[in-house]
């Protein structure tokens, strides 16, 4: 584990939920005094939104659609690049892509990147919040899912041959945001029409165009996070697309599951999170609302380590 420059990545699908976990670890650091250099996913796609949306258009007529989750459309090698020299230097060059949420701080229009810059040199960590922040891809990526059992082992040996790309090798705490699958798209659906006004039938057939890619590069993700926190609806989501709301906190529950359950406290998380229970040993069951409250309990410690060990 990298501790004198420590990598902390959230990864997980558009409409997850990553920017609010986001949100909660900007108030862990604040509390712990840690000065923590934010990069988000987004900067890492190659182009700017208007070139992008030339290229998938000329892709459909190709009959070759690309997404946003795949490489075709995202610098893969620069993130692992950013992460392999901030591991070892505690320095780097981000940028910001403007988008709905930023767009006052910026005098440039939304789907365009600021200039490439180096990050600030006294940071105490670096914190990634987006879909590729444990992504491990390679040429070999897209064979059919019939031809292995287990996509992220072949990437690995790829990569260990010394092609490809594995940017998860770099990250001290992997931590996957990853809704129950129609909990995502709910919320996808719901955040694109309010936020971008796409309609629903818009964002129902990217989902479906994005689909492939959601399989190769961001599900095998979850594989290598060290804790995922995946939030399950107790309400019917049976069919997504035709939902009028989203799933509230209080109707749902959250299923945290743990790669290495050794590390960790669990008679104090179940101690300190309200009507938490085990229902494996690497796994942990809270109330939805909870999530803030469980993320604190849980990563706060971790990141005071990060720290005293600098």
């Amino acid at each position: 584990m990298q501790k004198k420059h420590p990598i902390i990545a959230v990864t997980g699908a558009s409409g997850a939920g990553t920017t609010v976990v986001q949100q909660a670890f900007h108030e862990i650091f604040l509390r712990l005094g840690i000065n923590g250099v934010f990069v988000e996913g987004d900067s890492f796609l190659k182009y700017d939104q208007e070139e992008m949306c030339r290229r998938i258009e000329t892709a459909e007529q190709a009959q070759k659609p690309v997404s946003s989750y795949g490489p075709e459309l995202n610098d893969f090698a620069r993130l692992e690049q950013l992460f392999r020299q901030y591991s070892a230097t505690g320095t780097g060059q981000i940028r910001r892509r403007v988008n709905h949420d930023n767009q006052h701080e910026f005098d440039q229009p939304l789907g365009t990147f600021t200039p490439w810059q180096e990050m600030p040199a006294d940071s105490d960590l670096l914190f990634y919040e987006g879909l590729h922040g444990g992504v491990v891809a390679s040429s070999w990526t897209r064979r059919k899912m019939s031809e292995s059992h287990n996509p992220v082992v072949i990437e690995r040996r790829k990569h260990a041959n010394g092609k490809g790309v594995d940017v998860a090798q770099y990250v001290d705490l992997l931590i996957g945001i990853v809704p129950a699958i129609n909990l995502e798209w709910i919320q996808r659906i719901h955040r694109d029409f309010h936020c971008k006004q796409e309609t629903p039938e818009e964002v129902t057939r990217d989902i479906i165009e994005r689909l492939q890619d959601y399989i190769h590069f961001i599900i095998p993700q979850f594989s290598l996070t060290d804790i995922n926190f995946q939030r399950m609806p107790v309400v019917d989501t049976s069919n997504p697309f035709i939902a009028r709301e989203v799933p509230t906190e209080t109707e749902s529950v959250v299923v945290i599951r743990f790669r290495e359950p050794r590390k960790y406290n669990f008679p104090l998380f179940l101690k300190r999170i309200p009507e938490a229970f085990m229902s494996r040993s690497n796994t942990l069951v809270i109330p939805g609302g909870e999530m803030r409250h469980a993320l604190d309990v849980i990563c706060a410690p971790m990141i005071e380590k990060f720290r005293d060990n600098q």
